[in-house]
């Protein structure tokens, strides 16, 4: 039979290092079988009762409070161990010297006033208000600490957004500032390649690998794991975008991520295409549209994502901004299904609004396939359009009336098709089609876009093929990601205004920086050679929540 004896210190506050120290050192003593130490929020209570550590008091606990628990074999040996606590904090707390802690954030400036970082990892529940009062003292924030609630997320991230700050985080293990790793970062060589990752292990698996392959990093912004969820809309990811784009000491941009939700994946796209800088995106759990989209190109895994952005060091890539945009809407009338999906696939991350006939998530089926909507693609080769009628890669019948329907319609500016030539195809097809285009673009401003499938072999002969087309006013690409490329491009949305913009300053190497919890970042700070200030944190009003919350409001 074993005895447990527990132990609850009002108030008392150690960062999780100590405690795992304490703890640790607690289940080597003589005769302990097993030892907790946590602090008393409700979880970590939880999960003592779970390793069958229960409290032996059922008074009620704070997450303020030091709890204790001790599992031994006799009950000299439960209570030595508790006796013993004290001289073990001693032993365990880390040692930074005998310089001054301050108590607050705004005592930590005056001793450091040109600290522009504030690392943060205290507990979760007391974490959003350190971050306030961060960025109300217009300092960019590291935010390591996890369980801060959603709408604190969200509320942080808009005023670091309206402040022209960065709030990597919560819940961000990894970044690299000016070549200073923030929490759990690797020493990799200065080079071309920035990240921007809501995947910390992410950043870490691609900026070692780019070292390995002797290439170097920029910097790496961590967002948290939820900046990518549609309620905090990648605020700090596009702010990372934005500005890396601006870092002139970036050549290649990374963008790395656990899955993210999909209304976040257009604006994401969207802004990486407009940088002007090569984009490696690596979004786990999200299909890639294809292997490359203009400036974007899509890696199936971290060692591959890393291998493109050291392959792209050396390129350039044009921006969206050098295209002007349409604001009205594409028809697609394809002949070929496979061709109509590969362009869905493509066009699917990036346009709102988008129809059709063919099954797809995140297209919208079209009602009737008689009458387009929105952006609009078609397979006039499906059953609903071949009753009663040669299939369209014979006959272009439908296809010359539903052209001439799209291109009469004033709110589209862009008509795609795919000709497909070969042996049982259309003897012609640029020789009717051809006419079509020229009418319709002497009629009205809508641009076309032609997909041309078929080799110098055919007995359509491809060349001659594309010249009646060009000479018609079409567009002509051999391959069809290209083509989604150009109309992306042509139909993108003008950036809305995020607030103003981080300046270049945050991505210098920190000459100061303030840390507020785990005493393991400030030493690391201290060895990358950073001059660190460690604030003597303790949960205040003491943990009493409501109290807090009152002295939270007073300080905005």
């Amino acid at each position: 039979m074993t005895v447990v004896h527990s132990e609850v210190r009002p108030g008392v506050y150690h960062d999780s290092i100590v405690l795992m120290q304490l703890q640790a050192a607690l289940a080597d003593l003589p005769d302990v079988l097993d030892a907790g130490v946590v602090m008393g929020t409700p979880e970590n209570l939880a999960t003592l009762e779970a390793n069958h550590l229960p409290l032996e008091t059922l008074r009620s606990v704070r997450p303020g409070d030091l709890v204790l628990v001790v599992r031994a074999a006799t009950e000299d040996a439960a209570s030595d161990a508790l006796a013993h606590v004290d001289a073990l904090l001693a032993r365990t707390s880390s040692d930074v010297g005998d310089e001054f802690r301050p108590r607050s954030l705004s005592s930590a400036i005056r001793l450091a006033p040109e600290a522009g970082w504030v690392l943060i990892s205290v507990p979760g529940q007391f974490a959003a208000a350190v971050a306030r009062e961060s960025l109300r003292l217009g300092r960019h924030v590291f935010l390591y600490s996890d369980n801060v609630p959603l709408a604190e997320e969200i509320a942080l991230k808009r005023t670091a957004r309206g402040s022209g700050l960065l709030l990597m985080g919560p819940d961000c293990g990894t970044a690299l500032v000016g070549g200073i790793g923030f929490g759990f970062a690797n020493r990799v060589r200065r080079g071309g390649v920035g990240l921007v990752g809501a995947s910390g292990t992410g950043i870490q698996a691609i900026s070692s690998r780019v070292d390995a392959l002797g290439a170097g990093v920029s910097h790496a912004i961590g967002t948290g794991g939820r900046d990518l969820q549609a309620e905090v809309g990648g605020v700090t990811a596009l702010q990372g975008l934005e500005l890396l784009a601006r870092d002139p000491d970036t050549r290649v941009i990374v963008l790395v991520s656990k899955p993210p939700e999909r209304p976040v994946v257009r604006h994401l796209l969207a802004a990486a295409r407009a940088t002007g800088k090569p984009v490696v995106v690596n979004l786990l759990g999200y299909a890639p549209p294809a292997r490359r989209l203009g400036c974007l190109h899509f890696a199936t895994g971290l060692d591959e994502a890393a291998s493109m952005a050291v392959e792209l060091l050396d390129r350039s890539c044009e921006s969206d901004s050098d295209q002007d945009a349409d604001p009205r809407y594409l028809r697609g009338l394809f002949s070929g299904g496979t061709l109509a999906l590969e362009v869905l696939q493509g066009l699917r991350p990036f346009l709102d609004h988008l129809h059709s006939n063919v099954a797809m998530d995140d297209v919208l089926t079209l009602p009737d396939p008689f009458h387009s909507q929105g952006h609009t693609i078609l397979d006039l080769g499906a059953d609903e359009f071949t009753v009663g009628r040669p299939h369209p890669m014979i006959d272009n019948d439908l296809r010359l009336r539903r052209l001439d329907i799209e291109a009469k319609d004033p709110e589209v500016g862009l008509i795609m098709l795919d000709i497909v030539l070969g042996h049982g195809a259309h003897p012609d097809p640029a020789a009717e089609l051809g006419p079509a285009i020229e009418a319709a673009r002497a009629e009205g401003e809508v641009e076309f876009v032609a997909i041309l499938i078929g080799t110098d072999e055919d007995p359509q002969d491809v060349a001659a093929q594309e010249e009646s087309l060009t000479r018609a006013g079409a567009r002509v690409h051999r391959d069809a990601s290209e083509a989604v490329d150009y109309v992306v491009r042509r139909l993108r949305r003008r950036a809305e205004n995020q607030g103003p913009q981080v300046e270049l300053d945050a991505l210098r190497a920190p000459a100061a920086a303030i840390n507020v919890g785990l005493e393991s970042f400030y030493d690391s700070l201290v060895t990358q050679g950073v001059d660190s200030v460690q604030i003597d944190w303790r949960p205040p009003a003491g943990g009493n929540e409501k109290l807090m919350a009152i002295l939270d409001k007073m300080r905005r």
